[in-house]
């Protein structure tokens, strides 16, 4: 079986790699990172970087689609080129994968128009925008189509899938082979119990903060040489 995590210029590392820290853990999973071009795709924080492996014209199918969110989907969604790669992608998967406002991406090339959905507590409303009823659950599950809720959720997201695809048993031991047994220092267990000033500054960040961020040069930008070093073809 084979994962092919999309990602993109601004992806958010966790949405990314919580779920990639479970799912390539199951017995025979192969992993592949997936971009427009093999390059280190930077970050969100623009401080650190995941290498695409594999690009669009190599990756014609796969068997679990998983897509991450963060600052750079926010202009993504109207990127109709990207948004075709993810309906061929889904066309050929098994398992969907989306993740954060990542699952704004799933709902704009209109995958998800009329199911059910989760998402980050803040991008519930432009779900709705795309014809798709938020569920304030931290994973969900619709068909074929897992979505998770922000960031951190993509390890109980991923948690899920390797219980559907791999049984509990395995599940569970990925779960304490990542010591995954959250306990926060905070009393708050859901967004909705965030304090309003958390609240306020979270949603400023995600309304400018990010943009601007976006503009941001990484210090790595050109370090690697992609051409001589990536492999070729599948």
């Amino acid at each position: 079986m084979r994962l092919s995590i999309m990602i993109f210029d601004g992806f958010n590392t966790l949405d990314a790699i919580g779920g990639y820290e479970v799912l390539a853990l199951i017995p025979g999973m192969e992993v592949e990172f997936v971009a427009r071009e093999k390059a280190v795709i930077a970050a969100d924080t623009r401080r650190l970087g995941l290498l695409a492996w594999r690009d669009f014209d190599e990756v014609r199918d796969t068997d679990i689609l998983y897509v991450p969110g963060g600052a750079g989907a926010f202009q993504l969604v109207k990127d109709e080129s990207f948004l075709e790669k993810i309906r061929a992608l889904d066309r050929t998967s098994t398992w969907t994968v989306g993740i954060c406002n990542g699952v704004g991406l799933l709902a704009a090339t209109g995958l998800l128009t009329g199911q059910k959905a989760t998402t980050n507590w803040f991008y519930r409303e432009r779900l709705a925008a795309y014809g798709v009823e938020f569920v304030p659950q931290r994973y969900y599950r619709s068909g074929k189509y897992i979505t998770g809720a922000g960031v951190s959720a993509s390890i109980d997201t991923g948690l899920f899938l390797a219980g559907l695809i791999a049984g509990e048993r395995v599940a569970k031991t990925i779960q304490l082979g990542i010591e995954y047994y959250p306990a926060p220092p905070f009393p708050e267990k859901t967004p909705a119990e965030a304090p309003a000033e958390a609240a306020r500054m979270v949603k400023a960040f995600e309304t400018s903060g990010g943009a601007m961020q976006m503009r941001l040069v990484p210090p790595f930008a050109g370090l690697v040489n992609t051409e001589s070093t990536l492999p070729t073809g599948r």
